[in-house]
């Protein structure tokens, strides 16, 4: 078969190569959008990243497609309508470096609590090691609010635990086994709200938590509450998050993702289209105002990336294509089964 590879790097043309012989193989760092189409397009399978984009255009650009594999648990970037439309079957990784991000996310937590970040600047900007302004707070004894307690949801969870940290959660489907093990308590998401001192997001993006947290109840926010996001952007609505912040709802904010950080990350693009949706123009320059707060620390979408997760997306990923080949193809994302 063949089987185009994109926003790939060096290091995984080896594996895949080694693992997928006998195929007619195809690898690119590029990505995949309406604005960046290969010309090459008569592959059976193709496998993407988070910021290639399968869409009805893409998908009519590549008429032999049968199968695409996402290197990624999300897939909020393909249409999975257009998909079934075009008979075409996606699958992805369920699961994967559930430590990788929950430690990330005590990295966020950490340095919004301990102005780690700030600490580190004044040095290097300054030379100063003044420490005025610097005094935080410890992570023991506060109440961390958990929303979403999947497989990275739970670690941090036992990791808070570890910390000292009273914990509380909110799930549609809580996880009955894993109080057992670990001392916490489930609630409603507007307790989890008001009671939280650090609220964390590990919920996957979905109709039904697209913009959970919005100006109707982050309000409910207990004042000088903090916020880590290590999920996805479009879970908190950036209008509302922005005003919290300046109203000290929220004394702080760290966020490992943004509602369109695709646009902002390909603004020009972004900016040339015909019409541009005034929303995400709107998300857009919301995002460019919390980039410039001195509360709020941004990372550019990298909780997952560490070598051992890669590796661990990586080979589940083949593992999807090699069940497609064998006509039994496992992890497909739900609708196009």
């Amino acid at each position: 078969m063949k089987i185009g590879f994109f926003g790939i790097e060096g290091w995984e043309k080896d594996i895949v190569s080694e693992k997928l012989t006998g195929h007619d193989l195809y690898f690119s760092e590029d990505k995949i959008d309406d604005y960046n189409l290969p010309e090459k397009n008569d592959f059976d399978i193709l496998s993407i990243f988070i910021d290639s984009r399968v869409n009805e255009t893409t998908l009519k650009h590549f008429p032999n497609l049968k199968f695409v594999a996402t290197r990624s648990t999300g897939f909020d970037h393909i249409d999975s309508a257009a998909a079934k439309r075009h008979k075409v079957l996606v699958s992805h990784v369920p699961g994967y470096g559930e430590h990788t991000v929950a430690e990330f996310t005590f990295g966020l937590m950490l340095s919004l609590t301990r102005n780690i970040f700030h600490a580190i600047d004044r040095i290097k900007e300054s030379g100063s090691f003044t420490l005025d302004g610097l005094r935080g707070t410890d992570l023991n004894g506060k109440t961390l609010g958990v929303i979403g307690t999947g497989r990275i949801g739970s670690r941090v969870i036992r990791i808070a635990r570890e910390f000292g940290m009273n914990v509380i959660a909110t799930d549609p489907y809580p996880n009955k086994e894993l109080q057992k093990e670990v001392e916490f308590k489930y609630v409603p998401l507007e307790e989890l709200l008001s009671v939280s001192d650090i609220i964390t997001c590990h919920c996957p993006y979905n109709k039904s938590t697209h913009h959970l947290i919005n100006k109707e109840n982050i309000g409910k926010i207990s004042k000088g509450t903090l916020l880590v996001n290590t999920s996805r952007g479009a879970i908190i609505e950036t209008e509302a998050l922005t005003q919290a912040l300046k109203d000290g709802t929220l004394g702080g904010a760290a966020l490992d993702v943004l509602e369109e950080e695709g646009e902002i990350k390909d603004e020009l693009s972004f900016l040339t289209k015909a019409h541009p949706q005034e929303e995400s123009l709107r998300d857009m320059l919301y995002n460019h105002i919390l980039m410039d707060m001195p509360n709020v620390l941004i990372t550019p979408h990298t909780a997952f990336n560490s070598q051992e997760a890669l590796e661990e997306i990586l080979e589940t990923t083949l593992e999807n294509i090699e069940g497609f080949i064998k006509k039994e193809p496992i992890n497909l994302i739900p609708g196009v089964k």
